[in-house]
């Protein structure tokens, strides 16, 4: 890591002193100033204040390359030259002590401000006085144009242009604007060029070696606050970069006549609060006691704590301060703990990362800018040496002490300097830990030598502070001890000024007596209204496969900021509690055939049952004439009147409905009287979903806000980092990993039912059967699996049974060796969480037990809970990013963590395993604690069952397509639960669960026509419709209804590559047919030697009058069971048989088979089609051809359903049930 660490703040004081260098040796104050150009910055209370303008590695677009300034001309445009130019210092040759080297300074004849010291007395070593401040006044014309003149000429001559025709221009434009307005204006090159010579001026910087990589934010365009806090939060959040600081500086307006200046008040960006006691003690930051009491007096209320983050306060033109609370997560802060000390992090201690100073005027070509903040990042001891050990600081240095068990009693012990050591050790550790930048200031010294060495050989010398660039611990042992300096001025620099509250001119005379009462602000003020108002916020969601959830953890994040919010799923909630609420926000999933998932279809329910009611009570009114005349007023008299809503669906555009459940719920919530406060937002799962959420939760929190009238001034900056986070999200020492004592792991099905909400029952297999011919390069197997007579296993035809699979173990022995924090692999453990208790005594923290994931071994952990064959999300990469070791490695993750379109390239091209992520970027170091709390659950997969339960009532099976496919970049995949299934030996026993597919199931009345159309392992679900078919015909018993007698017509349309390797279930189709359980079954080939390719819908073309008369003359049910496309394409061809059979217009024919699916006639069992993925042994297979895609492998895994693998339920209770919703909702979800 490059050194950077801007001056580091006054770290004189223990240095060794050396010969006839007294001046030197003085204990300088400082402050952790983190990042400062010239550390100054450290003047609070006189008390000493480290600083360092750490500059990170940031790799800037606009480069400067090295300042040569001209000599000057006598009347030229290379510099100007100011009367009375100071007498430069005698001392200009500089030597090495180290290595006798020796270099002579002439740079210094360029200042044209003196410095303070005289023949008779130095002033090295005093941290500040009235005289280094910068005066409030602005500068006489004649002094402007001096100053313009010598920094246009700094400017052109960087450049090699001096004297050329485009400077003499600027100079005139310039010179005119000074003479016209008493003022000019830099261009955005020039300011450019300034604040990143200013750095490289500063003397007191020890980081300025990367004085040229500065990244310059422009905010000279701003007029209130309320940017000015939006700016500055947009800096943070640049330099703070999930660790990776990058230096900056933001630009404000600068300082003209007539109008107050732009400040900000505080003398950090991010700073802890002091709080006074009544014993004359503090609690906090004793640097910043001042200023905490000037934030109180503002309105400002903390917490009282040692670690409270102070609000920003602005001041802009010629208004009054306005105060801003940082939010949390934009400031990324690091708890501090030792290498070998475990007691070190009960100390509690912590501190921020980036840091910013902020009260510094920027002095450019005469032109003063007094709000232009700029950070770097830190050196170590700035934190360690000068902020916790300092007698005047955090002061921990006797307790480190007595905890290391050092003998405080006598200074020989050296105790202070052995603990100093220690917490600077702490430091380090900690930030590298965290993934936040720091440099020690060894490599800072030695950066600084080099810096010297560039800038004698560019400019001829380099002005620097002995006193504030030698570290405040082991001097002597840095480059930078033995180095002599000289301390010049230099413009453009960075120039100390008064504290803002000290000079401002109020303008409201109420708040002059700010120090005796507090003032609430704006800001202040909006977030009282919304919690005086007390808005009540619900979040509402339904899930299947726990994302639904996440993203309404994270939204609640957000709506906290300014209403009483909270999370509950849609199962747990109830219409009364419903009512209650003034602010509803719909998080929810959709599958399949647009249903909803299990824990929201009672919730939809009651709502629509609501409805209903609601109807009827119109219907009533209008008989008796009370109805309103005015359909608006009606929908107000609604249940749900008084309560705003806002919904978000997630989906798959792979499947036809899309975010179907939530476009219903919303219209359900519309009916009953909720007032909309924003549309309806869409998440799809193959394409940018999380931007998708974030987007439209920024848009439902600031529509909350504007339909409450809480908008005021409310803070809606840095919402991703809200949405970005959850409550579960992973941190450095929020998680832990702890051993318990030997004793037997929980019950397997016990625990997968209640991590997933149903009832798992152990089922043996009893068979596996090779449905494929041994010459096909796939794989089709039946499984058929013994249920041991349970209850829980009963089932009906088409519902589906879930398995919950095992991951590889060669791939979990492979992640735990990975691991270098892990406990033995075996060893029986828990996860805890740290946690806030509040108890009669007070708040206290203290490691709860984390119930995401039971007490087992490790190695049961990554075999049966979790998944690790899933692609890591975005969320995780970026945790991931931040302990990467290798530069190369971070940047790759950074990238695909913040660019999405690379992310789900790679994501879809290489569908990488957590095993593959570990491989492709070696230098990660991952906490155990880290992929347990963070990975997903190893979600079971369905499959559509191929049995009937009368025909083998102790037994389920499942038709199982075997997956395999090979990725874009080479890489051979095996689905996770196919491949396991065709792996297990017979007679082992595995978790199963029965999921119920009302909405899929034969005819109640068994006369009328059943039309089933499944390609490849589609057929699955038609198993058990003739199976159910043989067992009811051998009852005897023969079926009527009105003027039909006899079974219903039950046809197979079935597709398949060849009738030589795949026909599965041939045979058993052929007796199904000699037995008339079915009366025809038609085999669409695609890969038949000789014959042209024909797919099921080419099929249903060819028996046209069969199929209208089944949809159309004898009332028949349709099903259809395979991917999303096939499904498309035979609708499409459903449809056009509509047309020529029936004579139907196409909207005509659109229309009726709405109707046939709001009728429960037309049924859908359907799972998405697979997508950037190469197929093993056929990757020169047909990609044009559009039918059912018999063949697919599909690679989501979570989306295959019949007898393909899938994550997630598909088909829910029963539409036609369920009042009112038919027409509507189907016609809605198929739009």
């Amino acid at each position: 890591m490059d050194p950077v660490g801007k001056s580091n703040s006054c770290r004189r004081g223990r240095n060794k002193r050396k010969p006839n260098r007294n001046r030197r040796f003085r204990q300088g104050k400082g402050d952790s100033n983190p990042d400062c150009v010239s550390d100054s910055v450290r003047n609070e209370n006189k008390i000493p204040q480290n600083g360092t303008l750490k500059v990170p590695l940031e790799k800037q677009v606009v480069r400067v390359s090295g300042l040569k300034v001209g000599n000057r001309k006598k009347g030229g445009l290379s510099g100007a030259v100011a009367t009375g130019t100071p007498r430069s210092c005698p001392v200009t040759s500089l030597r090495n002590w180290l290595d006798g080297s020796t270099t002579t300074d002439t740079l210094h004849k360029k200042q044209l401000q003196p410095v303070d010291c005289s023949k008779m007395r130095c002033m090295g070593s005093v941290m500040m006085n009235d005289s280094m401040k910068h005066p409030l006044t602005l500068r006489s014309r004649q002094n402007l144009l001096t100053d313009a003149k010598d920094f246009i000429g700094q400017y052109y001559a960087s450049m090699k242009s001096s004297d050329t025709e485009d400077h003499k221009i600027r100079w005139a434009e310039v010179e005119d604007a000074i003479s016209t307005s008493g003022t000019y204006d830099l261009t955005l090159e020039e300011l450019t060029f300034g604040v990143k010579t200013a750095w490289r001026n500063a003397p007191r910087c020890i980081g300025r070696i990367q004085w040229s990589k500065l990244k310059v934010f422009d905010a000279r365009h701003v007029a209130t606050t309320q940017e000015m806090f939006e700016a500055l939060c947009t800096h943070i959040e640049y330099s703070t970069n999930n660790g990776n600081i990058r230096s900056a500086i933001t630009v404000f307006p600068q300082r003209t006549s007539g109008r107050e200046d732009f400040r900000v008040w505080n003398i950090q960006l991010i700073r802890y609060a002091g709080y006074r006691q009544s014993d004359g003690s503090v609690v906090g930051d004793p640097a910043n006691v001042e200023f905490t009491e000037v934030c109180e007096a503002l309105g400002w209320s903390g917490r009282g704590g040692m670690f409270d983050v102070l609000p920003i306060v602005l001041s802009a033109g010629d208004g009054d301060p306005d105060l801003f609370d940082l939010p949390e997560d934009l400031v990324l802060e690091v708890e501090i703990k030792h290498p070998n000390y475990p007691w070190f992090e009960g100390l509690g201690l912590k501190w921020f990362a980036v840091p910013a100073v902020s009260a510094m005027l920027f002095d450019c070509g005469g032109l003063e800018f007094p709000a232009a903040p700029f950070n770097g990042w830190y050196m170590g001891t700035e934190i360690g040496a000068r902020d916790f050990c300092d007698a005047a600081r955090y002061n921990v240095v006797e307790k480190v002490a007595v905890m290391m068990g050092l003998n405080t009693g006598a200074n020989s012990s050296l105790w202070r300097d052995r603990a100093l050591v220690e917490v600077n050790i702490a430091v380090l550790h900690s930030f590298q830990l965290a993934g936040a930048t720091i440099v020690d200031h060894h490599t800072a010294s030695e950066s600084f030598i080099q810096h010297l060495h560039n800038e004698q050989r560019q400019r001829g010398g380099c002005p620097a502070d002995w006193v504030w660039v030698v570290p405040p611990m082991s001097g002597s042992q840095t480059d930078v001890f033995h180095q002599e300096m000289t301390v010049y001025k230099l413009k453009p620099s960075y120039e100390y000024q008064d504290d803002a509250w000290k000079v401002h001119v109020w303008k409201n005379k109420d708040l002059e007596e700010m120090y005796l009462r507090a003032t609430r602000k704006r800001l202040t003020q909006s977030q009282a209204k919304a919690v005086a108002s007390h808005i009540n916020c619900v979040i509402v969601f339904a899930t299947e496969t726990g994302r639904s959830e996440r993203f309404a953890r994270r939204l609640c994040q957000t709506f906290k900021r300014a209403f009483t919010t909270r999370v509950v799923c849609m199962e747990d909630i109830d219409l009364t509690e419903l009512q209650r609420q003034d602010l509803i926000l719909v998080v929810t999933s959709t599958f399949g055939n647009g249903d909803g998932p299990e824990n929201g279809e009672a919730f939809a329910k009651s709502l629509e049952k609501l409805r209903h009611s609601e109807a009827v009570k119109k219907s009533k009114n209008t008989v008796t004439g009370n109805s309103s005349t005015n359909s608006t007023s009606r929908k107000s008299a609604g249940l749900l009147k008084n309560i705003r809503y806002g919904v978000f669906g997630l989906g798959s555009r792979a499947y036809p409905h899309f975010c179907a459940f939530g476009h219903f719920l919303d219209s359900l919530l519309g009916d009953l009287g909720g007032q909309k406060i924003l549309e309806t937002g869409e998440g799809d799962e193959l394409s940018r979903q999380e931007h998708s959420f974030k987007t439209w939760a920024k848009q439902a929190f600031k529509a909350s806000l504007e339909a409450f009238h809480v908008d005021s001034d409310m803070d809606v900056t840095n919402l991703d980092g809200d949405l970005s986070s959850s409550d579960g999200m992973w941190t450095p020492n929020r998680f832990r990993i702890a051993k318990l004592p030997d004793g037997k792991e929980g019950d397997l099905c016990t625990v997968l039912g209640r991590l997933h909400h149903k009832t798992v029952v152990p089922c043996r297999v009893l068979e596996r059967t090779q449905l494929q011919s041994t010459t096909s390069p796939r794989q089709t197997i039946l499984v058929r699996l013994g249920t041991n007579s349970s209850t829980a296993m009963k089932y009906s035809p088409g519902d589906h049974v879930a398995i919950f699979p095992s991951n590889s173990p060669e791939m979990v022995e492979a992640i735990l060796s990975r691991l270098h924090d892990a406990p033995p692999a075996g060893q029986l453990m828990r996860t805890e969480i740290m946690k806030e208790e509040t108890t009669a005594q007070g708040s206290a923290e203290k490691w709860m037990v984390w119930d995401k994931l039971p007490s087992c071994s490790l190695r049961t952990a990554f075999t049966r809970y979790l998944d690790v064959t899933t692609p890591p999300t975005q969320d995780l990469l970026k945790v991931l990013s931040t302990l990467a070791g290798g530069n190369q490695d971070k940047d790759r993750l950074d990238l695909l963590t913040t660019d999405t379109r690379v992310y789900e390239e790679w994501r879809d091209t290489s569908t990488p395993t957590l095993l593959g992520v570990l491989e492709e970027f070696p230098s990660l170091r991952v906490p155990t604690s880290l992929l347990v709390t963070q990975l997903p659950l190893l979600k079971q997969r369905y499959y559509s069952i191929s049995s009937s339960h009368d025909a083998y009532p102790n037994e389920v099976h499942a038709t199982v397509a075997v997956l395999k496919y090979t990725t874009q970049d080479g890489v051979n995949h095996e689905g996770l639960c196919s491949g396991w299934l065709n792996r297990l030996q017979i007679g082992e026993v595995i978790p199963c669960a029965i999921r119920a597919a009302p909405n899929f199931r034969l005819p109640e009345d068994k006369t009328l026509p059943v039309m089933m159309v499944g390609p490849g392992t589609g057929i699955a679900p038609f198993r058990s419709f003739w199976q159910q078919r043989q067992v009811d015909m051998a009852r005897g018993h023969t079926p009527t209804n009105s003027n039909r007698r006899g079974w219903g017509d039950m046809q197979l349309y079935f597709g398949c590559r060849s009738s030589s390797q795949d026909h599965v279930y041939d045979s058993e189709l052929a007796a199904m047919k000699n037995q008339r359980v079915l009366k025809d079954y038609y085999v669409a080939l695609s890969r038949e030697p000789g014959r042209p390719k024909m797919y099921v819908q080419d099929m249903l073309q060819q028996h046209a009058k069969d199929v209208f008369n089944t949809m159309v003359k004898v009332g028949g049910h349709i099903y259809i069971c395979g991917d999303v496309e096939m499904a498309d394409n035979v609708k499409q061809t459903l449809e056009r048989i509509l047309r020529e059979h029936g004579k139907m217009t196409p909207e005509a024919a659109r229309d009726y088979v709405h109707k046939l699916r709001n009728e429960n006639r037309y049924h859908e069992d359907i799972f998405g089609a697979g997508q950037k993925k190469t197929e093993v042994n056929d990757s020169t297979r047909d990609k044009g051809k559009h039918a059912g895609k018999e063949e697919t492998a599909t690679r989501k895994q979570s989306k295959s359903l019949g007898g393909h693998e899938k994550a997630v339920p598909f088909l829910r209770p029963d539409r036609k049930k369920m009042h009112g919703r038919s027409r509507m909702f189907r016609n809605r979800i198929s739009s």
